[in-house]
This record gives structure tokens, sequence and C-alpha cells, in this order.
């Protein structure tokens, strides 16, 4: 029997999927953010609206040159569940901007995970019950079966590498410098998404 707890989570998530888009609708919003010189979320500040543009380009990029080998396609493609990958993000994001292009090239293996995505600060009820360390942290991923609701797992905000390195620059230094912000991006352009197609992998147990 279902806990009231887990009724009310269920009820959130599936109040938060009705605002759920494509990611194709979602370039093509952040692209028309880009145009009007403005960003997703509540603040809309300068800085936030140079990081939209910034992260346009990379998931640009991304689109362009994330790469799975036929290895890989074929493990995705045998996917045995029935599920909605529901990903928490905002365009001026930075982690987000690199990991949900990689998270849509392995949903579009899969006939069987439907890809939707929706903004935090649209959906604080949805955020705050999945927080990283009691902070909104994205890209989130919520891996929910299409047939009982049940949240099966969940991805993010970073993979797991990066997210050691987070740990431990501040275990060290005790908070994130823009220098090691830059270091984290070197990162993900030199680890093309590898990290998060293992961790995915893993998660999809193919």
């Amino acid at each position: 029997m279902a806990t009231l707890e887990t009724t009310t989570i269920q009820h959130i998530i599936n109040d938060s999927l009705k605002k759920g888009i494509s990611y194709k609708d979602y370039r093509n919003l952040v692209r028309d953010l880009v145009e009007k010189e403005s960003t997703s979320g509540n603040d809309k500040t300068e800085a936030l609206v140079n990081y939209t543009m910034l992260n346009d380009r990379r998931m640009k990029r991304w689109d362009k040159t994330i790469k799975l080998s036929e290895d890989l396609k074929e493990r995705i493609s045998n996917f045995k569940g029935n599920v909605t990958w529901l990903v928490i993000t905002e365009s001026w994001c930075g982690d987000a901007a690199h990991v949900v292009p990689v998270l849509n090239k392995i949903a579009e293996q899969s006939e069987n995970i439907d890809f939707k995505l929706v903004f935090r600060d649209e959906n604080p009820e949805l955020m705050d019950q999945f927080l990283t360390n009691g902070g909104r942290a994205i890209a989130k991923l919520i891996m929910i079966d299409n047939a009982t609701g049940e949240v099966l797992n969940t991805f993010g905000p970073r993979p797991s590498e990066a997210t050691q390195m987070v740990i431990d620059y501040k275990t060290k230094h005790g908070s994130l410098t823009p220098e090691f912000k830059e270091d984290l991006q070197v990162w993900y352009n030199k680890n093309k998404g590898q990290n998060i197609v293992d961790d995915i992998l893993a998660m999809l147990d193919v």
C-alpha cells in the first residue's frame, strides 16, 4: 500500500509532467531566450542571461558531437523498462548544458524512455522532493515507472567523476572558486559525456 508521502510525491510529479516539454522544444525555447537576451528562471540578471547564451552554444555543440558506439546503442535499445525521464533544469545552468544533451541522446536510443524537461523555478515543490545535500542542484533526472508512477532512481546534478571532483575540492578549500568551475568545464569537454553514459547505463542495468 502506498504511503501518504509516496502518494503526495506522485501527485507532485504528475502535476509537473503535465508541464513537461520535449528536448526539441527545450532547445527552441533556449534559442528564443538568447534572441530576446533573456533567461529562464526567476532571476533575470545579466550574468544569468550571459550563461544562457553560453549554454546555448554548448548544447548546440554537444547535439552535433556526442557519439554513442553501436554497442552502447544496442545495450540501451535492449532496456526492458517503460519509463519517463523527467529532468529538472534551467537554461543558465552550466552543468545542465553538458548533462542534458547526453541524457537526450541516450533516451533517443530506446522507445521505452519518454524524455521530458521542466524548469526548476516553475516547479519548486518537485525540486524540493529531490534536493542534493539540501540544495536545489540541477540538472536532476527522475526516472519514473510509467505503470506504477514509482520513482525508480535519480541522477544528477553531475556525473559521478565530476561529483567526486566537487567533493574533493570543497573538502580541501571549503567552497568552489571560479577557477575550479573553469576546470570543471574543461573536464566536461574532455570527457565528452562518457561518464554520464556509464552512470546511466548502470542505472538502467543494461
